[in-house]
């Protein structure tokens, strides 16, 4: 049986290698061939053993391809579609960044949320849900499924990670100046973020978090929205880690069922549920795992039907294995 050939673009950014790390774990029977996000380089990036050499993107490699992951930059990405558009048969594309949502060929993919094959055109764009639009659509639509949910307010804390390295980069630097008393690095977020929390990113900030707040909600409500799940009120707050997403999540239910029985229902479902006599999830605590983490469910003493939640998962670890998944299915579909 031939092994189905993978392109993966970006492989040297951090969600490039984390694909990498999780295709060698988990033994993929896949071709996973690498290119660089950089037009006119190549580059070297540490692997297992040795160095690991990604050339730049040619169109003998997306011509070679069966499926091409996208976890690089927006230029090469642009490249990448263009070269992919020129061919009389063309791979299927896996945006992992959200870059190309906005065209009309874009679907929105989560794979561990579709109860059904998603239908296709047959060069769709198929973009990645975000992380956190995943994990609490996950959580909402588990618990509305065994007692009906009213309203929600969310506050979702991100990582420098989605910045990817030039962020986590900033932000140890940042941390770096602060201990020496020099002048701290502002190019990405125009604003300190080490030691810090903050609701808006500086005004020459070359990254947005309202961007980012819309992009959770748009996506939470398309996962929501065929379940019928009433939608929360969402803020998202930059937060001074540098991976790991954490979610204080109120949610109120029509009858307020106990935390026994939540806690049943989700253990149940397959997520990691952490009682009183557990220590709490927290983003270093899932950096490396699968999944979402549910801690401290708390009965609001001031509302008689609302709940309390602390939601942590791997941003980067949820983004690689939904590529992965999604990228199999694809091939599954192109074999038949």
């Amino acid at each position: 049986m031939t092994k189905p050939k993978w392109l993966l673009l970006g492989g040297e950014s951090l969600l490039g290698k984390e694909i990498r790390e999780l295709v060698d774990e988990g033994k993929l029977p896949v071709v996973l061939s690498l290119a660089s996000a950089h037009p006119d380089d190549i580059v070297l990036a540490p692997g297992e053993e040795d160095l690991l050499v990604m050339q730049p993107l040619d169109k003998n490699s997306i011509e070679e391809a069966d499926v091409v992951l996208l976890a690089g930059t927006q230029e090469a990405h642009k490249r990448a579609l263009a070269l992919a558009h020129a061919l009389p048969q063309r791979p299927a594309i896996v945006d992992a960044v959200s870059d190309f949502e906005d065209l009309p060929e874009s679907i929105l993919r989560a794979p561990l949320l579709e109860r059904e094959p998603v239908a296709a055109q047959e060069y769709a764009i198929h973009t990645l849900a975000h992380p956190a639009a995943i994990a609490l659509a996950r959580l909402m639509s588990l618990l509305h499924t065994q007692r009906p949910l009213r309203s929600g307010v969310i506050t979702v804390m991100e990582p420098a990670s989605e910045r990817g390295k030039e962020g986590v980069d900033e932000l140890h630097q940042q941390t770096l100046t602060l201990f020496n008393f020099q002048q701290m690095p502002r190019k990405l977020f125009d604003a300190q973020v080490s030691f810090n929390l903050l609701p808006r990113l500086g005004d020459e900030a070359q990254v947005s978090l309202e961007v980012a707040e819309h992009r959770i909600e748009r996506h939470l409500a398309s996962l929501l929205g065929p379940l019928a799940v009433p939608l929360p009120s969402l803020r998202l707050v930059q937060a001074p880690v540098f991976h790991g997403y954490c979610m204080n999540t109120w949610l109120e239910f029509e009858s307020r069922p106990t935390v026994d029985e939540i806690s049943g229902w989700l253990k149940d479902a397959g997520l990691d549920v952490r009682g009183p006599d557990v220590e709490p999830g927290s983003n270093m605590a899932v950096a490396g795992q699968s999944g979402l983490t549910v801690s401290d469910i708390v009965e609001d003493r001031g509302n008689a039907r609302g709940v309390w939640f602390w939601l942590t998962l791997d941003n980067m670890r949820t983004r690689a294995e939904t590529a992965l998944l999604t990228a199999g299915l694809l091939s599954k579909r192109e074999a038949r």
